[in-house]
């Protein structure tokens, strides 16, 4: 797996910033883009894949279109500091669909959840009924997002 900087050339940044933007690019729309041939983006993108620097590929799903338009961000504190509280929270986390991402934190929260769920009433469950009596958990604070101002994006790649 791929960690800081790396040996990326021109063409690398060139491929993997055409890639973020549209993973559905054939090798040769790809090779159009880039400069090389639809070979050598293949080997490339194979590099970058092995390396860890293309992680997968996926759709991007309107949540609105299926049923899941309350975006929610929870800060979670933690009981007690211990690894053991720590690896059982991590559990539930893995073992929680409606969380999309969840990012452990410095400062007052431990963690800070982003979820999505269909409405109020789901909401309410997810932090009373698995959250809040969860044995590691001690405290809560949901925030509902009123409007999304940008998606998680396009990293700003250098363009070598």
């Amino acid at each position: 797996m791929m960690h800081g900087m790396t040996n990326l050339d021109a063409f690398d940044w060139r491929l993997l910033d055409a890639l973020q933007q549209d993973a559905s690019l054939t090798n040769g729309a790809l090779a159009d883009k880039v400069g090389l041939s639809a070979s050598q983006v293949s080997r490339r993108r194979q590099r970058l894949e092995q390396d860890g620097a293309i992680r997968g590929y996926r759709a991007v799903i309107e949540p609105s279109a299926v049923g899941l338009g309350v975006i929610v961000f929870i800060h979670v504190a933690l009981d007690t500091h211990s690894r053991d509280n720590a690896r059982r929270f991590r559990d539930l986390v893995r073992l929680t669909p409606a969380i999309l991402e969840a990012h452990a934190l410095t400062g007052e929260a431990d963690y800070l959840l982003k979820v999505a769920v269909g409405d109020l009433k789901e909401l309410s469950r997810l932090v009373n009924e698995i959250l809040m009596p969860h044995e590691s958990v001690a405290r809560v604070r949901s925030e509902i997002a009123l409007e999304t101002l940008k998606e998680p994006g396009l990293l700003p790649l250098p363009m070598a």
